[in-house]
């Protein structure tokens, strides 16, 4: 019987998921993504290339594999068209790698229009979604109202009408004057005819098959862990589940088949949109890792806010996501300072906490231990004996704080810049 892996972040997002799943993916047969939409960027660089995958799961650039849109993904047939047509024209065929579940559902026109609706409804509360039309698309799914892949291979036109009759009715009702949507329509319409080309599976049986062949999966999460729908820091979170458990109801596996999960996070910390963020830095430190990390969404262009890594949210996202393996991203962000700060622990009313509390929108005082830097261009690295001994302080000290071992250092965008230990 083969297993799921499962990699995933542990923070608000952007810790470089895409990267690893690229290179981890030569020991798994097939790569499945089990939530989340085009609202994520996961990047690669090798061989002297870029790329954004939104949609596409990250194994894709290896020939051999299968990859998977699982049923837990929202997906928007124009935004893949042109991700598609953007690797094909780069020389990466997708045709016969990718398979995509009936079960996922599709992202329409008009629930961009109930997101941008939404979000100017909230005012100064606003959550600061993409607005991709992801979060109106997993409320139809709840609310039983969505519309989906293996709809294309029925009477399509007439599930599209009834979902946009009752997406047209709540923008009415919110005061939204509706614009004309006849080019957004037609474009729609045309990249679901282009969808067709792809394969639609029932993933569950595809996957599950798979694992009972002896062969392995590798299970790719989207956005991080403190975003979760249930565990993350509610209301500026995402849609979806996007902890270890997400990948079960996301895939259709039991929970009997994950073997590792692999915790990703950043030396350092970062956010994007509105929420909470109690480590963030507004001094030159915190622009000094924003310009050396270049924290901008690969997806929006925004800029990220950056702070000192939150050992109380990492040993949260740790717990929840029962993590076997750690792997610290961006590690060379941190190469020019000369001390390095990690919080262990928050001061909230005057008492000391290593919990995560309910509510990080309260007064919180980051507790934080320092560390020496090490000072040194971690990016001319490839093995872990060259590494600098301060450099490997932190990692230990991290290690003892987490209580799980970090598995894969980063030191560079570049595939070849990573280090596996052990």
């Amino acid at each position: 019987m083969g297993r799921v892996d499962v990699l995933l972040g542990l923070q608000w997002g952007d810790e470089g998921k895409g990267k690893i799943v690229d290179v981890l993916t030569p020991r798994y047969d097939m790569v499945a993504r089990f939530q989340g939409g085009p609202n994520a960027g996961h990047t690669l660089e090798f061989a002297g290339e870029k790329y954004v995958l939104r949609s596409v799961p990250s194994g894709i650039f290896q020939g051999d594999k299968i990859n998977i849109i699982g049923n837990g993904v929202v997906l928007d047939p124009v935004l893949f068209r042109e991700e598609v047509e953007s690797l094909f024209n780069s020389g990466h065929p997708l045709k016969d790698r990718l398979v995509i579940s009936r079960k996922a559902h599709l992202i329409l026109p008009t629930h961009r229009l109930l997101d941008a609706a939404g979000e100017k409804a909230l005012g100064a509360q606003k959550v600061g979604t993409t607005g991709k039309g992801i979060g109106p698309t997993y409320t139809d799914k709840v609310s039983r109202h969505g519309v989906r892949v293996g709809d294309i291979e029925g009477d399509f036109e007439a599930n599209y009408k009834r979902a946009k009759e009752r997406h047209l009715g709540m923008l009415r009702g919110m005061g939204v004057e509706v614009p004309d949507l006849t080019q957004a329509e037609a474009d729609f319409f045309a990249a679901v005819e282009y969808l067709r080309q792809f394969r639609f599976v029932d993933s569950e049986f595809v996957i599950n098959n798979t694992l009972k062949s002896g062969k392995n999966i590798l299970a790719e999460g989207a956005q991080g862990s403190m975003l979760d729908i249930d565990f993350g820091s509610y209301p500026f979170v995402t849609s979806s589940n996007t902890i270890c458990a997400g990948s079960c109801v996301g895939l259709g596996v039991s929970p009997r088949a994950i073997g590792d999960v692999y915790g990703i996070f950043k030396a350092y910390c970062t956010r994007v949109g509105a929420g909470p963020f109690p480590t963030e830095l507004f001094d030159e430190d915190g622009r000094q890792m924003a310009e050396r990390g270049y924290e901008f969404g690969a997806v929006t262009g925004r800029p990220r806010r950056c702070g000192w890594i939150d050992l109380v949210a990492l040993r949260y996202t740790i717990m929840l996501n029962g993590v076997t393996k750690l792997i610290m991203m961006k590690s060379d962000v941190l190469d020019t300072f000369a001390t390095i700060k990690a919080c262990r622990a928050y001061r909230i009313n005057g008492v000391e906490t290593r919990d995560f509390p309910y509510s990080i929108e309260q007064e919180i005082e980051p507790i934080y231990d320092e560390i020496p830097g090490w000072q040194c261009d971690l990016t001319a690295f490839d093995r872990e004996e060259q590494l600098p001994k301060a450099f490997l302080d932190y990692v230990a000290y991290l290690e003892r704080e987490l209580e799980v071992p970090i598995a894969i250092l980063s030191v560079g965008p570049d595939r070849k810049q990573t280090i596996v230990r052990g």
